[in-house]
């Protein structure tokens, strides 16, 4: 008998997900807000996701043997609980709701899921509902699924789960062993979160906006130590200035931040607007600096031996999503890899929940290579769209998509890139992406102004082909899922310059062709026009909104834009007569 699991995630009321293992192979995997188009879709349940993974493996509610949540009751007689009280003493309210009742959000989120269940047609009396701990769910997103034979390191770094913060500690064997855990309100992702906030962007949707604005400032302009110190193995955040709950808040037009008033007394009002001015971007900087220094400082103090001894880390959690600091990790002598895995937010916590209980149960579950994991179209599917949709676009069939792809794409145009399985995770890796060739002088201007209607200063990310990684980036790491920054070598500066950020680094997708054949194929022709194998890449979506899922959306943001090419598997559609 097959052994299925499904994940469900959602249990922080933001970024609802579904994964489906099938005897340690992850067949499926989605996040609910591609499907109900609501960005995070906070304060859903994963129906959608969930019913497209069953659907997808052909598989009614009865054939799953469990269902993993990540997101457990935490005992009294652990600290994470006391800490909490005791740190948040200042909230008595919160304080004594955590000793007394500290379990409520958990029950809650029990009932929510067992509601969903029921609505996929699950009988709750016969279907096991298994909780992982927020934070082990984390972990075994990364461990299982990094592939990793030897011992290794796993790091968990996010905002919050039930009450951890941070996770240490390692697998071996299959098993993981929990280390070291910090607890709310010392946490180094919800101080990125509440300085995100004060930069004006939202928490859990801003923070690699921050990230890109860094580059621009000075971190040496302004001290931010105060906000957080690393000592003797323990982290504390200042909570005078930030992870404020209650009366400590920021208040502004009726809405509470996680920063509080002495903040802005210190740095100014909280910035507005889309401009990446003096001082924020040095703030930017700063908070950047401070949040790679004492992670690599707890690194080093809880993971150091075990990296010393295999060189393997697994990193997982909100915090794996910064670039920059795993470009700073790679660096380290004692690393010979690093996985991070890519859906490392919350939502891919249903991976790691679904992958921990199939483990426990004796069956390892398979290396994620890939996460091409959504649902797909056929060409019928997106002429029947194109017949269906109001504008009536004009569209034709065509049998060298590649080649007349990068024609278009070397001539300086965007291209909105429809092919396969929708992307799992917050990275467009070629499936829903918007292209562009990254020599064309303007052309990521363009896209931000016209298409994508997002920041100016927010820099574009290069796909390439395998051959050409090493090059470029001067490094043979792998980078399947744009989860590392490299610095790209002088020569390619110059050859590929709009997906080079300021400070000189990319944010680089590596693909082997196996994973993805059209997109592989498509910058093989590039390079024949170009002489370079690398397409700039970015999420084919607006401002604002999911990635798209289907032609139907595809075709809405492809009229509410300036795109003049989109390309939906075979069928390219355009808003003009085709010009031969």
């Amino acid at each position: 008998m097959a052994l299925t699991i499904l994940g469900l995630s959602g249990a922080l009321t933001h970024d609802p997900s579904a994964a489906l293992y099938i005897d340690g192979k992850l067949v499926a995997a989605a996040e609910e807000e591609r499907f109900v188009r609501d960005k995070h879709a906070k304060n859903r349940m994963p129906y959608e996701a969930a019913k497209f993974c069953l659907e997808f493996a052909g598989i009614r509610p009865t054939d799953v043997d469990a269902v993993a949540i990540p997101y457990a009751p935490i005992s009294l007689l652990e600290k994470a609980r006391w800490h909490y009280a005791r740190r948040y003493l200042y909230a008595p309210d919160r304080a004594l709701d955590a000793i007394f009742a500290g379990n409520r959000r958990y029950y809650r989120y029990k009932k929510r899921i067992e509601w969903c269940l029921t609505q996929l047609g699950f009988d709750l009396k016969k279907i096991e509902i298994v909780p992982v701990e927020h934070h082990l769910a984390h972990a075994a997103s990364a461990y299982h699924c990094s592939g990793f034979k030897e011992k290794t390191a796993i790091l968990g770094i996010d905002g919050k789960g039930e009450y951890a913060t941070t996770f240490f500690g390692y697998g071996e064997n299959g098993k993981i062993h929990k280390l070291k855990e910090f607890y709310d309100p010392d946490s180094l992702g919800g101080l990125y979160g509440a300085i995100t906030e004060y930069l004006g962007f939202e928490m859990l949707d801003g923070e690699y906006k921050v990230m890109g604005m860094a580059p621009y400032g000075d971190p040496k302009k302004y001290d931010f130590s105060r906000l957080a110190t690393f000592e003797n193995g323990e982290l504390k955040v200042n909570t005078d200035y930030a992870n404020v709950i209650g009366f400590r808040r920021y208040k502004e037009n009726g809405k509470g931040y996680y920063f509080s008033p002495r903040l802005v007394e210190w740095l100014g009002p909280k910035r507005i607007g889309d401009i990446a001015d003096d001082p924020y971007i040095h703030y930017a900087a700063s908070m950047q600096k401070l949040f790679e220094d004492l992670a690599l400082q707890m690194i080093d103090y809880h993971l150091g031996d075990i990296l010393r001894e295999t060189g393997r880390l697994a990193f997982s959690g909100g915090g794996a999503l910064n670039v920059k600091l795993n470009q700073k990790i790679i660096a380290r002598p004692e690393l010979k890899e690093l996985f991070v895995q890519p859906a490392s937010g919350d939502a891919g916590t249903a991976v790691g929940a679904a992958a921990y209980i199939s483990a426990e149960r004796g069956v390892p579950v398979e290396k994620m290579e890939h996460v091409y994991l959504g649902p797909s179209f056929s060409n019928e599917d997106v002429i029947a769209a194109c017949a269906k949709h109001p504008a009536k676009p004009r569209w034709e069939k065509i049998d060298d998509v590649p080649q007349r792809i990068a024609k278009i794409l070397a001539d300086g145009n965007p291209v909105a890139w429809f092919q396969g399985r929708m992307e799992f995770g917050p990275r467009a890796l070629g499936a829903r992406s918007i292209l562009g060739c990254p020599s064309a002088a303007g052309v990521a201007d363009r896209i931000n102004e016209q298409i994508k209607f997002r920041e100016r200063w927010r820099p574009f990310c290069p796909s390439m082909l395998d051959t050409v990684g090493p090059q470029m980036l001067g490094c043979e790491h792998p980078a399947p899922f744009m989860t590392f920054t490299f610095n790209v070598t002088d020569e390619w500066k110059h050859r590929v310059p709009e997906v080079v950020h300021e400070d000189g680094t990319s944010r680089a997708q590596v693909l082997e062709r196996k994973h993805n054949p059209r997109y592989y194929d498509l910058m093989v022709e590039l390079e024949k026009l170009t002489g370079n194998g690398v397409v700039l890449n970015t999420s084919l979506n607006r401002r604002g909104e999911p990635m798209i899922c289907s032609p139907t959306d595809a075709l809405n943001m492809f009229y509410g834009s300036d795109l003049e090419y989109l390309v939906m598997e075979d069928i390219w559609a355009t808003k003009t007569i085709f010009q031969e």
